[in-house]
Order: C-alpha cells, then structure tokens, then sequence
C-alpha cells in the first residue's frame, strides 16, 4: 500500500528548506547551461578549435539534457524521487571533474553529453520533491515561483561568474567550482529531503525516449553543421527527412501507447502548449543573446573575459529583482501579467541592438541586457506555473519534464542559430552578423505576449 503524502508530515519549516535545497542543486544545473558561454573564446584558444565545435561543447549539454528530462522524470516517479535526485548528483559531478580534465575538444564534448544526463535527473525531480512537498495550492504557487526564479538567476548570473573565475584561473576552472555544490548538495538531500514516489508511477516509454532524442539531436545537429556543410547540400537534405520521419514515428508511438513518454493530447489545451512554446522562446532568446554577446565584446571588440561577463550584470539584476517579483504576482494575480511584462520587456531590449556595430556604445548595450534580464526575470514563474498546474499532481515529476525540456531544447536551439549567424565570420563582421539575432530576440518577446493574450481569451471563454 501507498504510504500517506510525504507533505503531511513535514513542518512549514522542513517544507521550505526541502526548497532550499532542491533550489541549491537547480542554481548549479542553471549556472552550468550559461557559464561555459564567457569561456568560449578561451577554451577554443587552448584547444585550438573553432565556432562549431565551440557550439558542441554547450550544446552536448543541452541536447542529453532536453532529451533524457521526460523519462528522468517518469524514473523518479517510479523508483524514488530522493534517489535519482542524488543519483543524478553524483553523475554531474563525476562528469564536471572530467569535463575539467578533459585533453581535448572530443573528450569534453563527450563529458559535457554525460553532464546532461546527471543534470536531468535533477531539474524535473527537484520540482517534483517541491510540489509534493506543498500541499496548500498557495504555498505551492509561491514556491513555484521561488524554484523558477532562481532557476531563471542561475542562467543569467552564469556568465558574471565564468568571467570571475576566468580572471584569475583558467577555463578548467568553470567545471571544477561545480565539486563542493555537488558535495553539499548531496549532503543536504540525505539529510532534509523525504523520500517521496507517485502513487501510480508510469511505464517507462522507451521507444518514444529514443525517437524524441532522435528529433531533438537532429534538430540541433544540423541547424549546428548547416553553414559548414550546406543548408541544401546532400547530407542535410537526409537530416531534415531524418528528423521529419523521427518526429512522425514519435507521434505515432506516443499516440498507441497507453501511457506515453509524452501526452500529446495535453497539447490540445491553449494554455499548455502555449506555456511549452513560450519556455522554448524564453531560452531561445537568453541563449541568442549569451552566446553573441560573448563573441561580440570579446572577439569583435577585444574585452577580456571578465569585462564581457560582467556587461552581462545587467541582465543578471533585471532577473534576480523581478524573479521573486513574478512569483508573487503569478500568486495574486495569475500568470498572464508577468507574461506581458516578460514578453514587451524582452521585445524591447532586443529592438535596442537590431542596429549593432562596432561603435555602438555601451550604455545602449547595457541597457538592451537589462531590458533583457527583466524579461527573463518575469517569464519563468508564470510559465512554469501553468505547465505544471495543467496536470495531475501525481504526476508532477512528467509536468516538471516537460517544461524544462522545452527550456533545454529552447537553450540549444538558441545556441545553434546564434552560432550559425556569425560561423566563418571575421571580427569585425561580428556585429552586422549578429543582427537577425536580435530580431529573433524581439520576435520571441512579441511571441511571450501572444501567448499571454491566447490566455486571456481562453479564461474569458
């Protein structure tokens, strides 16, 4: 029989500091994603290699991430939420230690894809362990908007704190600092966090794991190699059929089996799919704009890694003052608000660099970041609250899943379409090459209050 709810037991404070410290173990999952984006240039020095892979060293990260999230989930479900939270802690840890041992660009493209794995077993598990710990909908709601803000802080904050360390160490240095969080955080779970499992956990749906992967990995893969081997040549002609014919196979799978990886008749619902597509568009243009403010202030305009990390302070404050900011009202008020907030904020901080160049000067830059990072700040709360409040709480490790995976796959498409647009191109092109980006970054704002109006009209419906 199915012991009684574990959030039945614990006092008000266990119950925020089993927050504490699944917010611990995201904050290092977060800051792993962006981190690695000021150190770029440095790493493709000493291992003498180039943008595309540069673009694999963030994006094999990323990809087993988004891939392996669902059924990480599903896992925890099943065999114990505690268990494959800190068995997915021990797995980044091992896979950061080589990461930063790694002799070449292979090995740590290979480490970076192992890192995902230990990473997926710990953001949709650390949001299940939250929302089971919460039994009032309000407290839940508040601590929603908490575990999403400083998800959201630790991916904005990620590139201030790689140019600190790259000021006084080397790259190796981004993937040594992940040893004692991971320590502590192991620590910490033994000690405060309760074992907790669904009371029906799913079958594990294999074959739509491995087909998902498939359509994730091809995606990325060939928006990666598209400069370098032709959008219209032979070999990326196959990728695109091979990534339509993978997508087909997984909606046909998903649709037979009885308890799929991934429901797609949840995406029928407006205020899902469009929490789903609005999370892909966020990290989209997060990741855009990390990945081409790196290369642009350090390769275009010579600053060091530390000054490119710290013109990102902006975004970083944007997102940690309006964060909490959002989570609140997401509980007051509902998620559309902050939606329209995050998406005309994030709009216009994009709109400010459309007309980038080699002169342009820094307080217009450092004021697209903020208007960036306030975006960020208030996007998370509401979009996280609505994909999880659109299924079952017994179910709230695949509700968690899915929402990061369109983070994920979000971040990794981000970073390849960021990279395509300044592949091959000399310093001084930087700018000019990085403009669509930043119309990207504004048509994904435009896209987040879109999102938030289909809301509307479906609540007034």
């Amino acid at each position: 029989m199915q012991p009684p709810p574990i959030q039945a037991e614990l006092s008000t404070g266990r119950r925020w500091t089993v927050l504490a410290v699944c917010c611990l173990s995201m904050f290092l999952v977060g800051l792993d994603t962006t981190i690695v984006n000021v150190g770029l240039p440095e790493i493709g020095r000493a291992l003498g290699v180039g943008t595309r892979s540069l673009e694999w060293t963030v994006d094999a990260y990323t990809v087993v991430l988004a891939g392996l999230l669902i059924t990480s989930g599903a896992m925890a479900d099943r065999f114990g939420r505690r268990r494959v939270f800190q068995a997915g802690l021990a797995v980044f840890g091992a896979a950061s230690l080589a990461c930063a041992l790694a002799p070449s660009v292979g090995v740590l493209v290979a480490a970076r894809a192992a890192q995902g794995v230990g990473a997926s077993m710990l953001g949709p598990v650390a949001l299940a362990i939250v929302v089971n710990a919460m039994p009032d909908p309000k407290e839940r709601a508040r601590a929603i908007g908490v575990w999403a803000s400083v998800f959201g802080l630790s991916m904005a904050v990620g590139p201030v704190a790689g140019g600190a360390l790259l000021a006084g160490l080397d790259w190796r240095a981004l993937f040594w600092i992940n040893a004692p969080v991971v320590v502590a955080a192991l620590v910490l779970t033994a000690v405060f966090v309760p074992e907790s499992r669904a009371a029906r956990a799913r079958r594990l749906d294999l074959p739509g794991q491995a087909l998902l992967t498939v359509v994730i990995a091809l995606t990325v893969g060939v928006l990666i190699e598209g400069p370098h081997i032709g959008w219209t040549s032979p070999p990326a002609l196959a990728a695109y059929a091979a990534a339509v014919l993978a997508a087909a196979a997984f909606a046909a799978v998903e649709s037979r089996r009885r308890e799929p990886l991934m429901d797609l008749a949840l995406y029928r619902h407006p205020a899902f799919s469009g929490a789903v597509l609005g999370a892909v568009a966020v990290f989209v243009a997060l990741n855009v704009t990390l990945l081409l403010t790196t290369l642009y202030l350090q390769d275009g305009r010579g600053w060091t890694p530390l000054a490119a990390g710290l013109a990102t302070l902006p975004m970083a404050a944007g997102a940690t003052v309006c964060a909490p900011w959002s989570g609140r009202l997401v509980g007051r008020t509902g998620p559309r608000r902050p939606l329209v907030l995050a998406g005309a904020f994030m709009a216009a901080g994009g709109l400010c660099l459309v007309g980038l160049d080699q002169e342009t000067g820094v307080p217009l830059m450092l004021t697209a970041y903020a208007l960036i990072g306030i975006g960020f700040g208030f996007a998370n709360a509401p979009l996280t609250n609505t994909a999880v409040s659109g299924l079952p709480p017994a179910r709230a490790g695949v509700a968690g899943a899915i929402t990061s995976t369109a983070r994920q796959f979000g971040s990794a498409i981000g970073i390849a379409v960021a990279g395509g647009l300044v592949a091959g191109t000399d310093p001084a092109g930087l700018a000019r090459a990085s403009r669509p980006g930043w119309l990207l970054v504004a048509a994904c704002g435009l896209l987040l209050v879109l999102v938030a109006q289909a809301g509307r009209r479906q609540d007034a419906a």
